[in-house]
This record gives C-alpha cells, sequence and structure tokens, in this order.
C-alpha cells in the first residue's frame, strides 16, 4: 500500500477513534468515571498528553492488526485482533491501575477493560474497511 493510501487510512482510523471515544467519555465521564474515581479524576484531562496516546495506538492497531487483515482479506481478523490488542492494551492500564493505586475501583478495571476492547475492535474493522476500499 501507498504511503498516502496507509495515511488515508491512519487519518480516518485516527478520527473514527477520536470520535467514538468521545461519545464514550462525554457520555461517561461524569455519570460513570467521576462518581467512581472521585478525587483521583482530574477536572480536565490534559488534551496533548490525550492526543499523543490516540496517534500512538493508532500506529499500533495499523501495524499489529489493520495491515495484516487486509492482507488477508479478513474482517473478522480485523475484529478481533483488534478486540484482542483493545483487551491488552486497556487491561494492562487498567489493572496496573489496580495493583498500584490506592482506592482504584476493580468496577473502573472491568467496564474500562471492555470499552477498550469494545473501541479497538470498531477502529480496527473501519480501517479494514477503509485499506480494503483503497486497495
Amino acid at each position: 500500500m501507498s504511503f498516502w493510501k496507509l495515511a488515508v487510512v491512519y487519518v480516518v482510523s485516527l478520527l473514527a477513534l477520536l470520535g467514538i471515544d468521545l461519545v464514550w467519555l462525554t457520555t461517561m465521564g461524569n455519570r460513570f468515571y467521576r462518581r467512581q474515581l472521585g478525587p483521583l479524576m482530574s477536572d480536565s484531562p490534559n488534551l496533548g498528553v490525550a492526543l499523543l496516546f490516540y496517534l500512538i495506538y493508532v500506529v499500533g492497531a495499523l501495524v499489529l492488526v489493520v495491515m495484516p487483515a487486509a492482507d488477508a482479506g479478513s474482517l473478522g481478523k480485523a475484529v478481533l485482533g483488534g478486540a484482542l490488542l483493545g483487551f491488552v492494551a486497556y487491561g494492562t492500564y487498567d489493572i496496573t491501575n489496580l495493583a498500584t493505586i490506592p482506592g482504584w475501583p476493580a468496577v473502573i478495571a472491568v467496564v474500562d477493560l471492555a470499552w477498550g476492547t469494545t473501541l479497538t475492535a470498531a477502529v480496527s474493522a473501519v480501517g479494514y474497511l477503509v485499506a480494503r476500499w483503497l486497495a
């Protein structure tokens, strides 16, 4: 795949990740996360650091999941691979927090892990579909 096509897949995947996660976070931020985390949660996120996470995470999803699935011509591989990547990445974050941050609620870990699994599966599917469309 050419650099420009890969760039399109990256940008569309990034926008999908940002858009879907923005809906989740604006919906669940105060309803769930703030209630569970209380003073552990910042009043306002560091948007620069958050953007850095999204930029890096999409690279991982493309290299590890989307492009191999596109090469194999398998949407199922993209969805399952994305789910696995999300489970591992968000699991690493949440389980580490459970182990190291006093008062980190287990329910946050469970919900956030499920969200990361679902989100990454969906974004990987979007990236796959764009990659196949551009091929």
